[in-house]
């Protein structure tokens, strides 16, 4: 397999084959991220990825794909489609494929061309919701309005496909945690999606997000205050069935719940250590990562 730069994928994905089918990001502005800042956003020739597919498809026991690199729903719907066709053909036993996507490139599809994707095989997205704020979409380039984030979640869950999102803890520093958890918990309503990731914000040196926080323009909550927005997003937010989750390295404090099954006790359970301030209950600083 062919891979260029440093490939990243959902916890999730832990044992999916990784096959890149694009290079980058392809909007590749957001404050807080530098994953993709050395890479130019470039689709794979289908010479490339059918190599990778054959090559794959001597493997054994390959039931999940992860297209990376950070939005293969960029890909145009003949090319995409084409590569999808070729995954379940050439990688006998293949049940799943999945990829990041963001809201831009979902409603560049239409809603026929994702039931069309859905119905070759093309079965999860990983959608980035980062905050239900306005104002801190804007603030950290995300590229999109809130309208535009709930109607991508929605077009991708009406054809048929798993919808996992994630939000960050800590986008709106002090001054707006309040806002961004709330206005977090109405989009997430409103989407309803089958998978939330909530992480924790990794102040990243060389990000623009990160030299609002040096400036004093962007002070952070505490641990426990980190804590009190992901208690106020599962409070607020309503769901149908989502499996949520709070265990990304970068979380101080690892959770996993079905909701609405379990909201009343991971509530009380954040609540009661947010009370008791006890940081040996948390994940240390030095152990936080991407």
């Amino acid at each position: 397999m062919k891979y260029e730069g440093t490939i990243i994928r959902p916890p999730s994905e832990a044992y999916s084959l990784l096959l890149q089918v694009t290079v980058g990001c392809s909007h590749n502005l957001c404050t807080f991220c530098e994953t993709y800042k050395g890479k130019k956003f470039r689709i794979k020739s289908v010479e490339e990825i059918r190599e990778d597919i054959l090559e794959a498809g001597r493997y054994r026991n390959i039931q999940r794909v992860f297209l990376c690199d950070g939005d293969a729903l960029m890909i145009p719907q003949a090319k995409l489609t084409e590569i999808i066709r070729m995954i379940k053909s050439e990688i006998k036993g293949v049940e799943r494929i999945s990829t990041y996507g963001n809201a831009k490139s979902a409603l560049k599809k239409t809603p026929e061309e994702l039931a069309e994707l859905c119905e070759l095989g093309l079965n999860m997205v990983y959608l980035g919701v980062e905050t239900g704020s306005e104002v801190l979409l804007r603030r950290i380039r995300k590229g999109v309005t809130v309208a535009q984030t709930i109607e991508a979640g929605r077009r991708i869950k009406k054809a048929g496909m798993l919808l996992s999102v994630t939000v960050i803890l800590g986008l709106g520093g002090i001054e707006r945690s309040t806002e961004h958890a709330l206005e977090t918990a109405k989009v997430l309503t409103a989407i309803d999606p089958d998978y939330v990731g909530a992480l924790t914000l990794m102040l990243i040196p060389g990000t623009p997000i990160y030299d609002e926080y040096k400036s004093g323009q962007l002070p952070q909550p505490d641990q426990f205050g980190y804590l009190t927005e992901l208690s106020m997003i599962i409070s607020h937010a309503d769901f149908t069935d989502c499996f949520f989750t709070a265990n990304h390295a970068s979380n101080y404090l690892p959770i996993r719940a079905r909701l609405p099954q379990d909201k009343e006790h991971v509530i009380e359970l954040i609540n009661r250590i947010i009370s008791g301030a006890d940081k040996s209950m948390l994940r240390p600083e030095h152990l936080r990562a991407l």
